[in-house]
């Protein structure tokens, strides 16, 4: 291989490491061992902190505490955010499913303003209550490092698996990572 392809495949290699790394790169860890490029997140294994808001898409005030006994999706994101256009549909799709099952989720909003916040919603298809973290309260408590971050609470309100970003097929790892959980 000559100097000018091995230089233009580490180019390559780094482009393609760094728009991983700018979209969260979607690592997904559990109780299990950790995958492949991910870091654990501080919360992974430890009590989920509570939080309380009014939902911006008609759905009541919401919080942590009233879902225990549940499992539990609480999905940090934004309006500006590229993957959570993808992840909505699909967050959606697991709600419906596992509903009855005894599975709750909520989507709160990093924006700075709440403009388009409940509009984001409705054209991604949430129905699910989706909170403006107006002050970041929240999201100071939870420390998501990037837009989405996803944390899933077990019954008895320990963060059981983290999801960092968000890539195509990725429901189906948290599919799995819910039934294992109800």
């Amino acid at each position: 291989m000559s100097n000018n392809a091995k230089a233009r495949a580490v180019v390559t290699v780094l482009a393609t490491m760094a728009a991983a790394v700018a979209c969260g790169g979607g690592a997904s860890e559990g109780s299990g061992p950790a995958t492949p490029g991910g870091a654990k997140h501080e919360l992974l294994n430890n009590p989920a902190p509570d939080f309380a808001g009014d939902s911006v898409n008609g759905k009541g005030k919401v919080s942590l505490a009233q879902w225990k006994g549940k499992v539990v999706l609480v999905d940090f994101w934004a309006t500006w955010c590229e993957p959570c256009k993808k992840s909505f549909p699909k967050l959606e799709e697991l709600r419906v499913k596992f509903a009855a099952s005894g599975f709750e989720l909520v989507a709160i909003s990093e924006d700075d303003e709440a403009n388009g916040v409940k509009e984001f919603g409705a054209n991604y298809g949430a129905k699910f209550p989706l909170l403006w973290d107006k002050d970041k309260a929240i999201a100071n408590k939870w420390h998501p490092p990037n837009m989405p971050s996803s944390f899933i609470v077990d019954k008895k309100g320990v963060v059981r698996f983290v999801h960092l970003g968000y890539h195509d097929g990725e429901e189906k790892e948290i599919e799995t990572e819910l039934k294992s959980l109800l």
